[in-house]
């Protein structure tokens, strides 16, 4: 009986046979839907690959534009004035000590305000550079990670523990003087050595190590190679977006893939993002280094020189024995200062095109010439009237304001320039990565709507 009773074997084992007939078509390239999903798989790898690729290049600008403006801009202002800061003590500890007796209040009050930001400027720069620049013991005898930053704590150490002693002989030689004690100027020509010989080395030393950091910093947020790169990869990405809608126009006989064109869409704004916002930043952090971080260097290495120049003056007339040293060392300051071919007045006038400073400068030589005229010919108190508030003293004040001024307006120029380049960046590489997703999305959407038509 049973054996009369026949089950086909035909629905039973044709079930399998079609599943796996499916399976073997979705990964069949020979097959549409199976070039639709290799299309697919392919054009997410693209859109991500693009993300990762201009998120990290956007993240590398951006990081060295936030150096520049967090770190390598403040270090290198600091350096600069700490620089200016000793300077000005020593050229007014001078200046005020040729008054004799009890220093004039306004002398006293910028002398203090000096040795007061000096000291402020180190303990700043000393937090910037980091524990390896903040501490206590002697100069090179830990082992630091970074060179660079290694000297720089080494000129950090020698100025936090010369400061001090600096300020102690001018306030020694400044009691002498006031009782009328001849020693006080030998403590006050002491002092002048050690900030020439010691601190403002250092403090010069620190100037340019951190303003070659924030040249190389300017540099990375403003190279091309990476960027150059990025966009030409951006620019094959499109183009192979562009042929694989072409491609499945012509399959599928329908012009417009929503899909595909939002992920266009979301691909070409964020190129064009990138590519604007690098556009912007790099202009703006090149004109912060060119009309900003060069001439207030080029202003700020005048006006020491000048301030060096004008203690010189004064220690030669506290002197009193005529052409010594120190007027020697004024000569050379007035031969580094120019102007002429080479000179620190030159490219102040080549980077900022400021010919007042100059001819100030000019006019500060010729009343110096005439104070030192008038001392070698027996006029020491009319040559010392010349420099605390006659001719001499007139074209020094002039000279000073303009070079002040002048690195205040840069440093203003550049601070402002550097945070436009820096804000330039903000949110691109999080911006990079969203538009990568939505164009991961929108290809998913637009080539699953058509392999849908294939189930």
């Amino acid at each position: 009986m049973t054996s009369g009773v026949g089950v086909s074997p035909g629905p039973a084992t044709s079930v399998p046979a079609v599943q796996r007939a499916w399976r073997l078509s979705r990964l069949d390239t020979a097959t549409t839907p199976g070039r639709l999903r290799l299309l697919l798989a392919g054009l997410v790898v693209l859109s991500l690959a693009w993300g990762v690729l201009a998120a990290l290049t956007a993240e590398q600008h951006a990081s060295a534009a936030a150096d520049v403006v967090a770190v390598s801009e403040p270090l290198s202002l600091d350096a600069e004035q700490i620089y200016q800061s000793l300077s000005d003590a020593d050229a007014t500890a001078a200046s005020a000590f040729l008054v004799g007796g009890l220093e004039p209040a306004a002398d006293l009050q910028r002398y203090n305000a000096d040795i007061a930001q000096a000291a402020v400027r180190i303990e700043a720069a000393s937090a910037l550079l980091g524990s390896s620049a903040a501490r206590t013991q002697l100069p090179g005898n830990l082992n630091k990670a970074s060179t660079a930053g290694s000297a720089a704590g080494d000129d950090l150490a020698n100025l936090s523990a010369g400061l001090p002693v600096y300020a102690d002989e001018v306030g020694t030689a400044r009691a002498d003087n006031r009782i009328g004690y001849p020693l006080g100027a030998a403590y006050l020509r002491e002092a002048s050595n050690l900030l020439r010989g010691k601190l403002l080395p250092a403090a010069s030393d620190i100037y340019t190590k951190e303003n070659g950091l924030l040249t190389s910093a300017s540099a990375q947020a403003t190279g091309l190679p990476l960027l150059v790169v990025t966009l030409v990869f951006g620019l094959g990405a499109g183009f192979l977006l562009y042929r694989s809608w072409r491609w499945l126009t012509r399959r599928t006989h329908r012009r417009v893939n929503y899909g595909l064109l939002v992920a266009a869409v979301a691909g070409a704004i964020s190129l064009v993002w990138l590519a604007g916002a690098f556009a912007f930043g790099r202009a703006e952090l090149l004109h912060a280094q060119q009309q900003g971080s060069a001439p207030a260097e080029a202003f700020a290495r005048a006006d020491v020189a000048v301030l060096q120049a004008h203690a010189d003056e004064s220690l030669t007339l506290i002197d009193n024995t005529g052409d010594d040293s120190y007027q020697k060392d004024f000569i050379a300051q007035q031969k580094l200062l120019g102007p002429g071919p080479g000179t620190l007045l030159a490219a102040v006038q080549a980077s900022a095109g400021s010919a007042s400073v100059t001819a100030d400068a000019q006019a500060w030589y010729r009343a110096h010439a005439a104070l030192r005229a008038l001392d070698d010919g027996g006029s020491h108190t009319a040559a010392v009237q010349s420099a605390l508030n006659g001719q001499a003293a007139t074209a020094f004040n002039r000279l000073s304001a303009d070079l002040s001024d002048g690195i205040n307006a840069h440093q203003a120029a550049f601070a402002s320039d550097a945070r436009g380049g820096r804000d330039a960046f903000t949110g691109l590489a999080v911006g990079m990565i969203v538009a990568s997703l939505i164009m991961v999305a929108g290809c998913a959407w637009g080539l699953n709507r058509r392999l849908a038509e294939y189930r």
